[in-house]
C-alpha cells in the first residue's frame, strides 16, 4: 500500500515543543533578551525540544547551549547598536531548516520581523501563537519618526497582537499601556522572573565590595540599563550634582545612544570623581557583583514597562528608587520594598540625602524587596508551560509533556 504523501512529509519533520521568537537575544543584552534566554533555558530543562528563532548577531556562538538557536540573516538597526533586524523569509538557509520543524506552539516576544515569522508558522501549521507585549513601542519610534508614521506603526503593532491566540503582559500596570495603544482583546499577566534568586551568604556582599574597591562604609548607588534619556538618567545625575557635600560612589552599567552625553553631563556637574561608567557587562557574574556591592539602585525610568533589573537588584537586597507614577514603579510600595520619587532633581536630592544618612533603613527595605518582588525564572516558566498546555487542550491539540 502506497504511503500517503502528507504522512510521509510529517514523518520527515522534526518535532519541537516550543518556538521562541524575538528580535533580541544574547549576546545582545536587554530585558527582553534576558527573558528569552531564561524561557529557553528552563523550558528546555522542563520539556525539551525548544527552538529559539532570532536575527543573526555577528560573532554569536550558540554551540554550547542545550537548545537550538535558528538565526537568520540580519542587518544593524540604525542608531541602535548592537541591535539587528532582518526578514526571516529572505534567508533560504533558515527557511530550509525551519521547514523541517513541526512545533506544538510558538511564542512571539516581539511584534516585528520575528513575530511575523511566528504568526506565519502558526497559521501554516495550525497551532497557537502566544504573544508578549514587553515594551513602550510608541516611545521608541516617537524619538526618531514624525507623529503620523508613529501612529501607523502603533496600529500595525495592535493588529499584530489582535491576531495572537493569547496576549501576555509582564506586569498588571502594562495592561493600561496596551489598552492606551488601542488593544481591546483579552490580556493576561505573566510575571517575569529573575535568575538571581540564590541565598547569597553575607561574605559574598563583603567580597563584592572588596573586588570593586569599595570601602566598607562607603554608600554606593547603581544604574543598570540602556543609556537612553527615556530611562531618565538625567534625573539621577542632576540629583547627585546637588549633593557635593555627601560622599558616595555611583556606577552606570550599560550603553546606548545617550552614553556620551551622559558622560559630558557628569563632567559638567563636577561628578567625575564620584561617578563611574562601567560599560556593557554581558557576564552575569560580573553584573551580580555590582548589584551585591551597591546599597541603592537608581532607576527612575519613565519608559520601561516591567524592568528586570529592578528585580535583579532586589534579589541582592538592593532596593530601587523609581519614578512616582511610572508604569514600572507600580510593583513598589514606597518605603516598604523600594522608594518612589517625583520627577524633580530637588526631590531626588532630598530623598537620597535621607537614604544615605540611614543605610540601615535602606538595607531593611532591600531585604523586603527580595522577599516581595523576586520570583525565580524556573517558577515563571513552569507557569508559562501550564498556560501553553491549557491553550493546547482548548484547541484539542497535543500538549507538551513536562519532564
Amino acid at each position: 500500500m502506497m504511503e500517503n504523501p502528507i504522512d510521509k512529509l510529517k514523518s520527515l519533520m522534526e518535532e519541537a515543543n516550543v518556538g521562541l521568537f524575538c528580535d533580541a537575544f544574547p549576546p545582545v543584552m536587554d530585558g527582553v533578551a534576558v527573558c528569552m534566554e531564561n524561557y529557553a533555558k528552563w523550558m528546555q530543562k522542563k520539556a525539551g525540544a525548544v527552538k529559539v528563532i532570532t536575527p543573526k548577531v555577528p560573532g554569536a556562538d550558540y554551540s554550547s547551549l542545550d537548545y537550538q538557536v535558528l538565526d537568520y540573516l540580519s542587518v544593524p538597526v540604525p542608531k541602535r547598536h548592537p541591535y539587528v533586524t532582518g526578514i526571516a523569509e529572505m534567508d533560504p538557509v533558515f527557511l530550509a531548516k525551519i521547514a523541517k520543524i513541526r512545533f506544538k506552539i510558538v511564542h512571539a516576544h516581539c511584534p516585528f520581523a520575528s513575530g511575523l515569522a511566528a504568526q506565519r508558522i502558526a497559521k501554516l501549521q495550525g497551532i497557537p501563537c502566544v504573544a508578549t507585549f514587553h515594551s513602550k513601542y510608541r516611545d521608541d519610534f516617537a524619538r526618531v519618526l514624525p507623529g503620523p508614521i508613529v501612529d501607523g506603526i502603533i496600529k500595525y503593532i495592535i493588529d499584530f497582537y489582535e491576531k495572537a491566540d493569547l496576549v501576555w503582559v509582564p506586569q498588571e500596570s502594562v495592561i493600561d499601556v496596551i489598552r492606551e495603544y488601542g488593544y481591546k482583546g483579552h490580556v493576561e499577566v505573566m510575571d517575569n522572573g529573575s535568575d538571581l534568586v540564590a541565598d547569597y551568604p553575607e561574605k559574598y556582599f563583603v567580597e563584592a565590595r572588596q573586588e570593586l574597591g569599595i570601602k566598607p562604609d562607603e554608600f554606593v548607588m547603581l544604574f543598570v540599563g540602556q543609556h537612553i534619556w527615556e530611562k531618565n538618567p538625567r534625573l539621577v545625575i542632576e540629583g547627585l550634582a546637588r549633593m557635593p557635600d555627601v560622599p558616595f560612589k555611583m556606577f552606570f552599567v550599560g550603553t546606548g545612544y545617550a552614553a556620551e552625553e551622559m558622560k559630558q553631563l557628569v563632567t559638567e556637574k563636577g561628578l567625575d570623581d564620584k561617578v563611574t561608567f562601567v560599560g556593557v557587562l554581558t557576564d552575569r557574574t560580573a553584573i551580580t557583583r555590582y548589584y551585591a556591592a551597591s546599597d541603592l539602585f537608581l532607576f527612575p525610568s519613565l519608559y520601561d514597562n516591567a524592568p528586570l533589573v529592578v528585580r535583579e537588584a532586589a534579589a541582592l537586597h538592593t532596593p530601587a528608587v523609581m519614578a512616582e507614577g511610572a508604569t514600572a514603579s507600580t510593583i513598589l510600595t514606597d518605603g516598604e520594598n523600594g522608594f518612589l520619587v517625583k520627577n524633580d532633581p530637588a526631590e531626588m536630592e532630598a530623598l537620597l540625602r535621607r537614604l544615605v544618612a540611614d543605610p540601615e533603613r535602606v538595607h531593611r527595605v532591600g531585604v523586603q524587596a527580595s522577599k516581595s518582588i523576586v520570583r525565580s525564572w524556573e517558577d515563571c516558566v513552569g507557569e508559562a508551560l501550564d498556560r501553553y498546555n491549557a491553550l493546547l487542550r482548548k484547541r484539542n491539540l497535543p500538549t507538551i509533556s513536562i519532564i
